[in-house]
């Protein structure tokens, strides 16, 4: 008999009442598991390197002392495995934007429906990435901004062109690789690529560089 991994989930939030309600609502979902609970920064810091690392973290970005910004960063410096997913009751595109740069794999609102935080949890662990359409339209927003600001051209293999496509898709690295017709190694070879030609470090980075150059519909 299987028995499944349970998902281990650190939350980190300054507001007590939340971060107690939030961890307890992460613990009635099926797999998953509050592994600690913390208020700012240092403390998430002080845990991970205790080496009690969690495969997730909902972190919040406005704490005292250390905030999410200065977190995640530090995270995805010293613990590049554990998966961001940044939480806040704004919905600034700059700030989310900025979180994303630093690291996070998604962002989810505060005043979001627990069926929607299962869905964020689900999609950072299986598929690297999260937003939701408020905030996919808020991120849209807010690179049209600067899109005509002039930039240095990339230059971008057919392969990669048809990769960026796909990412933008709901499928997982595995199944684009299917639709690809080449090896999951090669996949994670055209992603690594484009991260450094494109100056990004996430699966939200190739999704937001895709729609800015106008390579999928939005």
């Amino acid at each position: 008999m299987t028995v499944n991994k349970q998902i281990q989930v650190a939350v980190a939030d300054d507001h007590t009442l939340l971060r107690n309600a939030l961890a307890r609502l992460i613990n009635s979902f099926e797999n998953y598991k509050v592994l600690f609970e913390a208020s700012n920064g240092q403390e998430v810091k002080e845990k991970l390197n205790k080496h009690i690392i969690p495969d997730i973290i909902l972190l919040d970005v406005n704490m005292p002392d250390i905030d999410g910004y200065e977190t995640a960063k530090w995270i995805y410096k010293n613990f590049p495995q554990v998966k961001i997913l940044a939480l806040s009751m704004f919905s600034d595109e700059n700030i989310i934007i900025r979180m994303l740069r630093l690291g996070a794999k998604g962002y989810i609102m505060k005043n979001a429906e627990p069926e929607e935080l299962k869905l964020a949890l689900d999609s950072v662990l299986h598929k690297d990435f999260y937003l939701s359409e408020l905030i996919s339209g808020k991120i849209i927003s807010g690179l049209h901004k600067d899109m005509d600001k002039p930039q240095e051209p990339v230059h971008l293999t057919e392969k990669e062109k048809e990769f960026l496509k796909w990412v933008c898709t709901e499928l997982t690295y595995k199944d684009v690789a299917g639709k690809m017709f080449v090896s999951p190694r090669t996949v994670d070879d055209y992603r690594n690529s484009l991260f450094e030609k494109l100056g990004v470090k996430t699966r939200v980075g190739l999704v937001i560089y895709a729609i800015k150059h106008s390579m999928v519909e939005i």
